[in-house]
């Protein structure tokens, strides 16, 4: 009853709840052990959820614990996982690291009414022997200041690090990009567009394009290339937004009234040279268009 409650908790909660503002990547090689921590502040929970999503997968839940007692499911009960608890914190160890251990691994807390997230963790393996001999993935440009309502273009090369070892470059479908560390929650964002192949350069160089309309644009972007049975991640670029300087702001207020107060001046001074150009050419006329002054009682009118 308690175990079905919580699983529709959780599907009405992620979308309600805050959820953690950055994903966390974590790398480790093959044949590693690794301990991710779920600590919970705040009231003290009751239950608590390790989950596990890994790409074309569903979610799968990898440990439970109600009260004090933690305990993995059948799938993951073996050797290599265990869980502990160490005072408000949950601990899950993973032992030597496989293929198969990555994806991102979600911790769940709360009580029977009340569920929310606490960490997200990404782990990715690397084979140091596969990728010195093959390939590799950098990003450009490291930081990327971007005013609000302009675009940016960010680059994701993949290198072969030999010439022997050129090969093909990975299809569209398989090169992604991660948003992290904004104020919505992180995603995937999938690029359409290659940029250029350069083969004689032993690189591919895949584009992502985008326009910053607002704050919440801003993060650390990831490119993936899913390639040789495994996903090489770049280094990121950290996009910044800006807003414009004031001191120029200031500027072009200035030179406005400027330009404005210029036009009425040059008005003015137009009018009277045409005036005086009239005057010039014809004094009679306007010495006689000049009517004397007329006396109406202790007022003067002066007319044309």
């Amino acid at each position: 009853m308690v175990e079905g409650l919580a699983v529709m908790i959780l599907l009405s909660t992620v979308c309600n709840q805050q959820v953690p503002q950055q994903i966390s990547l974590i790398v480790v090689e093959l044949g590693d052990n690794l301990t991710l921590t779920c600590s919970v502040s705040g009231e003290k929970p009751r239950i608590l959820y390790w989950y596990k999503l890994s790409f074309g997968n569903m979610f799968q839940r990898v440990a439970v614990g109600y009260m004090d007692f933690p305990a993995l499911e059948d799938q993951f009960d073996s050797s290599r996982f265990s869980i502990t608890k160490v005072g408000d914190a949950f601990s899950l160890t993973i032992r030597n690291i496989s293929k198969e251990d990555e994806g991102t691994y979600l911790c769940q807390g709360g009580s029977s009414y009340t569920m929310f997230f606490s960490s997200h963790l990404y782990v990715n393996h690397t084979d140091p022997e596969h990728q010195q001999k093959s390939v590799s993935v950098k990003q450009s440009p490291d930081v990327e200041s971007v005013r609000l309502g302009n675009s940016m273009t960010l680059r994701c090369s993949f290198l072969y690090k030999n010439k022997e070892n050129t090969g093909r470059c990975p299809e569209e479908h398989r090169v992604h990009w991660f948003r992290a560390g904004s104020e919505s929650d992180p995603g995937v964002i999938y690029t359409d567009s290659t940029c250029s192949n350069e083969p004689e350069e032993r690189s591919c160089i895949y584009c992502l394009s985008k326009t910053i309309r607002e704050s919440s644009d801003a993060g650390t972007y990831y490119c993936a290339v899913a390639t040789c049975g495994q996903i090489l991640f770049g280094q990121g670029t950290k996009v910044e937004t800006s807003m414009m300087d004031p001191t120029i702001i200031v500027l072009g207020i200035l030179l406005a009234l400027s330009l404005q107060h210029r036009e009425i001046l040059i008005t003015c001074v137009y009018r009277i040279f045409v005036l005086k150009v009239q005057v010039f050419l014809d004094p009679d006329h306007h010495r006689d268009t000049l009517h004397a002054l007329h006396f109406h009682g202790n007022k003067r009118v002066f007319s044309w």
